[in-house]
Order: C-alpha cells, then structure tokens, then sequence
C-alpha cells in the first residue's frame, strides 16, 4: 500500500468520466463507517474528484440512496 503522499487518484487511474450519484459502489468506498464523507488525505482522490465525489454523495443522501448518519 503506498503512502498517503504518494497514493495515486484511483478515479483518474481508472478513466471515469463521471461520478454517478447512483453508482453505490464507487460511493461507498468514499463514505466512513459513521456515514462521513472521507477527506482527500485518507481517499488519495484529487481535489476535481473529491469534489465530483462529495457532490455525489449529496445527491445520494437527498435522493435517499445513502444515509446521512449511520
């Protein structure tokens, strides 16, 4: 496992174009055991992802699809 410095975007590695709020799999690696969205530090997403990644993330919670604590 690579360090917190030098952890590569996995969505950048893995070609997606866009972050779907209906993608639950993809969101769930993003999202804390207590329901938080996880910073950029502990995830290794860049910042255009990140914020693609909490956007989604919201979207899920309004939607119902994710809850807002666990």
């Amino acid at each position: 496992m690579p360090t917190y410095q030098n952890r590569k975007c996995q969505i950048s590695k893995a070609g997606v174009q866009y972050i779907d709020y209906k993608n639950l799999q993809l969101l769930s690696k993003y999202i804390s055991k207590y329901g938080r969205i996880v910073p950029r530090y502990y995830s290794g997403a860049n910042l255009q992802n990140q914020k693609k990644i909490a956007q989604a993330i919201k979207r899920a919670r309004h939607m119902a699809l994710v809850p807002f604590v666990k």
